[in-house]
């Protein structure tokens, strides 16, 4: 008995054995071959997640890239802030996502136009991407290069990916500083601007009050403003007037330009317009109940128009409505301006220089000053205040008229009753609406 074991233990060995062999001579020899040789692990860039970028091996700063192919032999858009007199050759140089691009390709500079006499000013940097090169980051160089992503700093490439427009109407805010704490009007025009169909408002943010942070933080948290971190005094001492003889400092009203012009590039391929003015301003259509029914009719009275300036129309906030119909007891105690209480307009001086704010269809922009275009596509229409003027509460132009030398207007309280509910709402929401 324990030789016949021992004769099928050894017959299910050999049979095992055998099956074996022959699975292993089925397998496929690259499975069993020598191993190729493994790839290094990809290593991402280091990308900056900051607003404003120091360049190195020069006194500029960079702010943005964006995916830009309307100038012919370009692909992307970099908006920095130069210093003007150390202007030199930069070389753009790409990166993917894992490795870099083989070659550097020459820049084309340019420098905008109104820098107000300061020594630094926007300026924007074209380049072009390199065959075969799937780049998502970029950055500028002064000698070309091939290699080391350690020493740099990228840029992603902005609206590389955008498929579609996500809003209608985005309105751009440049540059709180100063501590500006105006929460009352702040939320109103916020609120009036939500009542007339604005989708987005993009606020650049160098300093605020705390009131008004909280309001922000709060509007940013439901998503209907974007905040952009703008530390331009860590960089520069910027300006906090237009002019450099009576201000002095190294930049224009805080950087108000680059601001405004990296907003059109950032609202460029999500947005179908986009609003540019002051938080103390409002856009507001006089014969329309919403910026999109205003916008359609303009389109058709100017198809090839991509630029729509609009009048600008003080409201001295030192006259108030007589009745103190909107002097609102849970209003008291919120720090601000109550525009509702501001029906007195100001005729503007049109002999004189008379600025204007402006809507425009973003693909149609390539570079913007405050008050009107630098360079864009298409025609430029002034709209007719019967149709559409700004409402900007603030300090009196023509300060020695009367109260009887302005017009009555009262067009915001054809809003009133949404308005002052809306508002009451976003300042219970952050904790400062009066139970008075």
């Amino acid at each position: 008995m324990d030789r016949i074991k021992e004769f099928k233990g050894k017959i299910l060995f050999i049979l095992l054995f055998v099956t074996l062999l022959i699975i292993i001579f089925k397998l496929p020899r690259t499975n069993w071959s020598v191993p190729p040789p493994r790839r290094p692990p990809a290593t991402s860039p280091p990308v900056t997640k900051d607003t404003i970028t120091p360049l190195k091996n020069t006194k500029h700063l960079l702010v943005s890239a964006f995916m830009d192919q309307r100038e012919k032999g370009f692909d992307v858009r970099i908006i920095g802030i130069f210093k003007r007199d150390s202007i030199q050759p930069l070389h753009c140089f790409f990166c993917s996502a894992d490795r870099l691009c083989k070659e550097t390709t020459p820049s084309k500079i340019l420098q905008h136009s109104d820098n107000f006499g300061f020594p630094y000013t926007t300026t924007d940097v074209l380049c072009r991407i390199p065959q075969n090169c799937d780049a998502s980051y970029v950055t500028l160089v002064t000698q070309p290069e091939k290699d080391a992503t350690t020493k740099h700093t990228w840029l992603p490439i902005r609206n590389k990916n955008e498929k579609k427009l996500q809003f209608n109407v985005t309105v751009c805010v440049s540059n709180l500083f100063g501590d500006y704490n105006n929460v009352l009007q702040f939320a109103q025009t916020l609120e009036m601007y939500r009542l007339l169909g604005v989708n987005r408002v993009v606020i650049y943010n160098t300093s605020c009050g705390s009131e008004l942070d909280r309001l922000l933080q709060s509007y940013s948290e439901e998503g209907f403003v974007e905040m952009v971190p703008w530390p331009i005094d860590k960089h520069l001492k910027p300006s906090p007037g237009w002019h450099v003889s009576q201000y002095g400092g190294d930049l224009h009203y805080y950087g108000q330009l680059t601001t405004l012009n990296e907003c059109i590039y950032r609202s460029m391929e999500r947005s179908r317009y986009v609003l540019l003015n002051d938080i103390d301003e409002i856009i507001m259509p006089y014969k329309h109940n919403d910026l999109m029914s205003l916008m359609k009719t303009l389109e058709q009275q100017n198809p090839n128009a991509g630029v729509f300036q609009i009048e600008n129309h003080i409201f001295p906030k030192k006259h108030f409505e007589p009745q103190r119909t909107f002097n609102l007891p849970q209003w008291k105690g919120v720090p601000g301006v109550n525009i509702l209480e501001h029906i007195y307009r100001e005729e503007p001086q049109r002999n004189i220089y008379h600025p204007y704010k402006m809507i425009v269809k973003p693909k149609m922009i390539e570079q913007t000053s405050v008050h009107e275009m630098l360079k864009n596509y298409g025609q430029r229409n002034f709209v007719s205040p019967q149709l559409c003027r700004i409402i900007h509460v603030r300090v009196a132009l023509q300060g020695s008229l009367t109260k009887e030398q302005l017009h009555e207007d009262k067009r915001l309280w054809d809003f009133s009753k949404k308005l002052i509910l809306n508002v009451d709402k976003a300042l219970k929401r952050v904790g400062m609406l009066s139970n008075s």
